[in-house]
């Protein structure tokens, strides 16, 4: 580890990830329960049409708008009803029409569905102006959605709630997704107490590693606690190890920037092939990453800094991507936000800086954001009450309020 090495450019880092990590072998069929953010692993096309036949788009009534006359007022007889999941039994003649539910199938000799509160309906006739519909109205057609064969979602989709409903909309009970990583979490520090315990003095409470599971694991990946490792070279190169035989990826927090008792940089020196010590960006500029050869493969390392917020900030503009992309997708560009800063901002040039903001909509529907007071990398209150990062570039230096920042959403980040 060299402490003269001048830190990456943000993009440079996150260039430097994408090229570096490569997706995980092995696949399995999961439950479409159990897919969601999966990765799917292979094309999927249309085993039927969606929807498998003509269906009404709401209640009214089912008729031939190509039997009738243009510009006068028409009456039907009504020949029954058909309600959803129950087809009507023949076909319907003009002159007549048929009561009909969402959803139910169009009856064979009908084109269009009037709303039912479009007409006047009595003893078994309904009335209804020409002016009330056009020709085919109302009607989902037979694959109107998706037809046989058609590619409906591509190998590498990220599967969320709504990539789940189209698949069962297609029958489909099992999707074939991409191994999930395992993640091996630790943390260093003889400071750092279980939450739980007596606190000693001198001691805090370790959050990072919660933090950092709850990252992990909303991305979707599994996780592997392996607690608090103390400050004794020795146990540390051990846990990142057997962190690297059991797992795809090792994330750490502390230890990585250039204190006395900061072992973990000097470990990973010895046994990881390093890309990069340090980020041009605040919070966060102590952020590690390489691979570790161990067990008969490659395992990606993250060597994230110690301060609460720098860690979550580390792992969302640069981790996040790279367990993306083990996973086997490519992970979107992250939602930007143009809004006016209500709090006058202040950052050294020629650094990426991340301020937490709370962004809001005033009265005429702008968007504005104002900072959550105190920007200490060790305030991680601010984190829980932001619910966006300001985003400062390098060039920025001080912003009045009333200028325009972007921000990146929290919500985005998932």
């Amino acid at each position: 580890m060299d402490s003269n090495t001048p830190p990456l450019p943000a993009e440079q880092a996150r260039r430097i990830i994408s090229e570096l990590v490569r997706p995980l072998e092995g696949t399995e069929h999961v439950p479409l329960k159990e897919a969601l953010l999966r990765v799917l692993a292979e094309d999927v096309a249309a085993p039927i049409d969606v929807p498998s036949r003509d269906n009404a788009a709401m209640d009214g009534y089912a008729f031939s708008a190509a039997a009738l006359k243009p510009d006068m007022t028409h009456t039907l007889k009504v020949a029954g009803a058909v309600l959803a999941g129950h087809p009507f039994e023949g076909a319907v003649s003009p002159g007549e029409c048929v009561r009909i539910m969402t959803g139910a199938p169009v009856p064979a000799g009908c084109d269009t569905v009037i709303p039912q509160e479009n007409v006047t309906a009595k003893d078994g006739v309904i009335m209804m102006e020409a002016s009330a519909f056009s020709p085919g109205d109302n009607v989902r057609l037979r694959g109107e959605d998706l037809k046989e064969g058609q590619i409906c979602l591509r190998g590498g989709t990220l599967l969320k709630p709504a990539h789940i409903g189209l698949l069962a909309s297609l029958g489909m009970a099992q999707a074939l997704v991409k191994r999930r990583p395992k993640v091996a979490i630790f943390s260093t520090g003889d400071e750092l107490y279980p939450v739980g315990s007596p606190l000693p003095e001198g001691g805090i409470y370790d959050s990072n590693r919660y933090s950092l599971y709850g990252m992990v694991k909303r991305l979707g990946c599994d996780v592997l606690d392996m607690g608090v490792i103390r400050d004794e070279p020795a146990l540390i190169r051990a846990a990142f190890l057997e962190a690297a035989r059991q797992a795809d990826a090792v994330i750490t927090t502390g230890g990585v920037s250039v204190g006395t008792a900061d072992y973990t940089g000097q470990i990973l020196s010895e046994i990881a092939d390093m890309a990069f010590w340090r980020i041009n960006m605040r919070p966060g500029q102590p952020t590690a990453f390489g691979r570790i050869h161990a067990g008969g493969k490659e395992t990606i390392v993250f060597g994230l800094p110690g301060n609460p917020v720098a860690v979550m900030a580390a792992f969302y503009f640069f981790a996040r991507d790279a367990l993306y992309y083990l996973m086997g997708t490519r992970p979107a560009p992250l939602p930007r936000i143009a809004a006016t800063s209500l709090s006058p901002l202040t950052k050294r040039l020629g650094r990426t800086e991340f301020q937490r903001g709370i962004l809001a909509q005033n009265e005429r529907g702008n968007w504005t954001v104002r900072t959550t007071g105190p920007q200490g990398s060790g305030i991680l209150s601010s984190m829980a009450q932001a619910n966006g990062m300001i985003v400062l570039p390098p060039e920025c230096e001080a912003v009045p309020p009333g200028e325009t920042v972007e921000v990146i959403p929290f919500e985005g980040l998932v």
